[in-house]
């Protein structure tokens, strides 16, 4: 599960954030403008633009657009844009993202708890908060931020593929409360009604199970490379080698083959709703 670090890691991208703050505070100042004044023009406050300035928040990528042009930077803001979307994520799991994003197809297993793609924004916010050792308040809403933010992927054009297979536990675990734990099912209905999405549960009654190795992620991106992403224990992978890639193929193909079909998949979740 992505979630699974400590704080430090996460940390380890202020330093991006800290340089783009500074060259942002540099353009700023040669174009004569106040944080003030280029919050407005922006569509930001002063207290927001002091933030981006001061490595203390994620500025997003319009924003960079935007500045870059009033403050006539000559795309030197805009250069660094990359760099400060990845600082976003935790250390751990910058290369899975940025290969998230030029992703064709995504295939996920879950054990523990509801993918990162497929969360709210209440449900991701549980989980960050009850992250051991505990997660300070200013990280947990950058957290949140971001994996809400990889939710783009399901508007993409053109649209990629992606399929998942959840654990039916992870259903049943009320992270946040029973309210969140609806909501959550609710927006696993409407995700997996998409036409580029399966999402597919594991039963508890399964004799057989091909994934007791743990969970994981694979990815085709669109140069045609073939990636998977473990991650278990505080120990986390991007696999490109063709050999283990296709071990955990194979045991994608075998989970698949044994979990319900997404038709009966959501009518499971629609009878966890219904009940009481």
């Amino acid at each position: 599960m992505e979630e699974q670090r400590a704080e430090g890691e996460y940390e380890s991208g202020a330093g991006i954030l800290h340089v783009f703050g500074r060259q942002l505070k540099l353009c700023r100042e040669r174009a004569g403008l106040d944080r003030t004044e280029l919050g407005a023009r922006t569509g930001y406050s002063a207290s927001t633009i002091a933030s981006f300035e001061q490595g203390r928040r994620i500025p997003p990528p319009k924003f960079i657009d935007r500045a870059d042009e009033l403050l006539d930077a000559g795309g030197m803001l805009g250069a660094g844009k990359e760099e400060v979307a990845r600082a976003q994520y935790p250390a751990f799991f910058r290369d899975a993202a940025s290969l998230e994003t030029k992703a064709v197809e995504v295939h996920v297993y879950a054990t523990q708890a509801v993918p990162g793609l497929l969360q709210t924004e209440d449900y991701a916010r549980a989980v960050f908060a009850m992250w051991r050792p505990l997660l300070d308040e200013g990280v947990i809403e950058q957290r949140v931020a971001a994996r809400l933010a990889r939710h783009e992927i399901f508007v993409r054009r053109p649209a990629p593929r992606l399929t998942f297979v959840v654990e039916e536990a992870v259903l049943h675990r009320p992270l946040g409360g029973e309210a969140v734990r609806r909501g959550q099912l609710e927006h696993l209905l409407l995700e997996g009604e998409r036409r580029n999405v399966e999402l597919q549960v594991m039963p508890l009654s399964r004799v057989e199970h091909a994934g007791l190795a743990g969970p994981f992620t694979l990815m085709e991106t669109t140069d045609g490379r073939r990636i998977a992403y473990t991650e278990v224990q505080g120990d986390s992978r991007v696999h490109t080698e063709r050999g283990k890639v296709r071990e955990i193929e194979a045991a994608y193909g075998s989970l698949r083959a044994q979990s319900l079909t997404p038709a009966e998949s959501l009518s499971l979740i629609e009878k966890l709703l219904g009940e009481r």
